[in-house]
């Protein structure tokens, strides 16, 4: 069983960058999918990217593309998530999910491991 771990998240302005990071507690990550979702308040939780076990697949939201960049370090045994450009509705809790073997799904019921969350707050 492997429990996925958010690096601490933070406070910064529109238009400046911020890198997530997931690690795994328990076991490698090197055979895990892994997605990030994030949840705003009074809001449903949502996809944002995700990245297959072997790496060589990933996808975003189009609330995103372009702005966003995952990636994984199978060394380092951690997923990051480059987020760059950043905007006040990307405010919110943004969690860490995996599955084993998992490929880069969207759906948060695909994944069945997943960390406490880290706060993502984007000033304007």
């Amino acid at each position: 069983q492997v429990q996925p771990v958010e690096s601490r998240g933070g406070l910064v302005q529109a238009g400046g960058s911020l890198r997530l990071s997931c690690a795994a507690s328990g076991r490698t990550f090197s055979t895990y999918g892994l997605a990030w979702f994030r949840q705003a308040p009074g809001k449903e939780r949502e996809f944002v990217s995700a990245i297959s076990w072997s790496g060589g697949s990933t996808a975003y939201a189009d609330s995103v593309k372009g702005r966003f960049t995952i990636s994984r370090d199978n060394a380092k045994n951690t997923v990051d998530l480059q987020m760059n450009s950043l905007k006040p509705e990307d405010t919110a809790v943004y969690y860490c999910a995996a599955r084993y073997q998992g490929i880069a799904s969207a759906k948060s019921s695909y994944y069945g491991y997943w960390g406490q969350g880290t706060q993502v707050t984007v000033s304007s």
